[in-house]
């Protein structure tokens, strides 16, 4: 195989080296026509290389926490696009019994037309949404069906003409829309929180199940009501009844209160002190800043949950709360050098790395602090390694816990410029790709000495491609 994919990338550079100027426009719309026809081949044979390397091993017999932290790091595609590869290769590749025979794919059809090069992605992907909103109470036989139907005249048809017919064998299916019950709800039920924007903004979007929305109209009936919640207010009215000059004087829209009134509800579980602990410290809002930040009023906090809080939000978030300050001067003053006299990383130390890391430190992940572990960077403690802040880093559970010894191991250490901490992969996933991870501090692109850290190695011999 690895011979016919070089005479097939050779014929392709031959391809890409004809002319295509002299070419009069019936042709050119052949070209174009025999290069869709290549272009929706390609997935059908991925599919099942994809579902012979699952069959054969293990992500983390090759150094990855996951077969879509496998593709992203040894291809250097994003996860979003690894994540639906493996889902189509599940669906539309060969797949194996447990005693090892061959089966056919679970969408037959749709994968023999695939094969054919009769459709492409989009096709692929109206086919694959209409088979997952099926309702659970269809059974196996008309669901074979639908995806017969809609698999054999996907060629056919334009991907917007065959969603529209797929909308019509849905409405022909659940005519009397019975079909639905608790176990597409739970399917459907999520929330997901946006990446935060420029201005400091995040998009929420998703479904809430009945039980969630009759929690919502019950809290929204009073706290999202005229006069309550109203942060415009010297002294927001929470619990009792609103002053009349608070409700004449309140011009929020009825979206607007609703989230101030979510606000409040979040504000409260975390005053509450019922939550307990997460990884060593209180659930409570880790911010960290600089203290010439601070003192003019101005820039931005960095939160443990990877996000931005302007400085004057933060002085007023902390004027009615009970901060825990730590300023951090003299480090060694402040207990974070315990050396072998202990294991575990100190509270004051956790707090250092939030404010050093600001979240998980391997390249490409976006792990923030809350949610990441301390790791003996260096050495690890069972080898000798000192519970110092020079030494630990933070890194998301499923990532710290592919550091180790072994051939498939990442391994881990300190840059001496900065102490920066650098992952260097397991030989199956190198592919000359960058060491330290920038995305939680994005202020170091500019300057070119942390876009090039193959300067400031511990060890030259292990240089990097800097284009990586």
């Amino acid at each position: 195989m690895l011979d016919a994919l070089d005479d097939v990338l050779t014929a392709w550079d031959k391809v890409a080296a004809l002319p295509a100027a002299d070419m009069p426009a019936p042709e050119l719309l052949v070209a174009l026509e025999r290069m869709e026809r290549l272009r929706r081949l390609m997935p059908a044979v991925e599919h099942t290389v994809l579902t012979q390397l699952q069959s054969q091993t293990t992500p983390i017999a090759v150094g990855a926490k996951s077969w879509r932290a496998v593709l992203t790091h040894r291809l250097g595609i994003s996860g979003a696009d690894a994540g639906q590869r493996l889902t189509e290769a599940a669906e539309l590749g060969p797949r194996h019994a447990i005693t090892g025979e061959t089966l056919p794919p679970a969408l037959p059809t749709t994968a023999a037309a695939q094969a054919r090069g009769e459709i492409g992605t989009d096709h692929v992907a109206v086919i694959r949404s209409f088979m997952n909103h099926l309702p659970a109470a269809v059974d196996a036989e008309t669901r074979e069906h639908a995806e017969a139907q809609l698999g054999g005249l996907a060629g056919g048809l334009s991907p917007e003409g065959l969603r529209k017919l797929a909308q019509q064998l849905m409405a022909m299916i659940n005519q009397d829309g019975t079909l639905d019950d608790e176990r597409d709800q739970a399917r459907k039920r999520g929330i997901t929180l946006g990446p935060q924007q420029v201005d400091g903004m995040s998009k929420v979007t998703g479904w809430v199940d009945p039980e969630m929305r009759a929690a919502l109209d019950a809290t929204n009936a009073k706290l999202a009501a005229p006069g309550y919640c109203n942060p415009d207010d010297e002294t927001p009215c929470v619990d009792g009844t609103p002053t009349e000059s608070q409700v004449t004087n309140d011009t929020r829209s009825a979206a607007q209160r609703t989230h101030d009134a979510l606000k409040t509800v979040c504000m409260a579980m975390l005053s509450s002190g019922q939550l307990g602990q997460h990884n060593g410290l209180p659930v409570t809002i880790v911010a960290t800043t600089t203290l010439e930040q601070l003192t003019s009023a101005a820039g931005l906090a960095h939160t443990g949950g990877g996000s931005y809080l302007p400085i004057p939000t933060l002085i007023r978030m902390a004027a009615h709360a009970n901060p825990y300050l730590t300023v951090f001067e003299s480090p060694r003053e402040i207990k974070l050098y315990h050396g072998r006299s202990r294991r575990t990383a100190s509270p004051g130390q956790r707090l250092a790395l939030f404010a050093i890391d600001r979240g998980c430190t391997k390249p490409d992940c976006t792990g923030a602090a809350y949610h990441s572990q301390v790791h003996h960077a260096s050495r690890d403690f069972a080898h000798g390694g000192n519970t110092d802040i020079n030494e630990l880093t933070l890194a998301c559970g499923c990532d710290n816990r592919m550091v180790n010894d072994g051939p498939a191991g990442w391994t881990t250490r300190k840059r001496r410029r900065d102490n920066r901490t650098e992952w260097i992969p397991p030989p199956h996933l190198d592919r000359g790709q960058t060491r330290a991870n920038y995305h939680h501090h994005p202020e170091e692109l500019l300057c070119r000495e942390a876009r090039y850290p193959a300067d400031s190695l511990v060890d030259g011999a292990d240089r990097v491609d800097s284009s990586g």
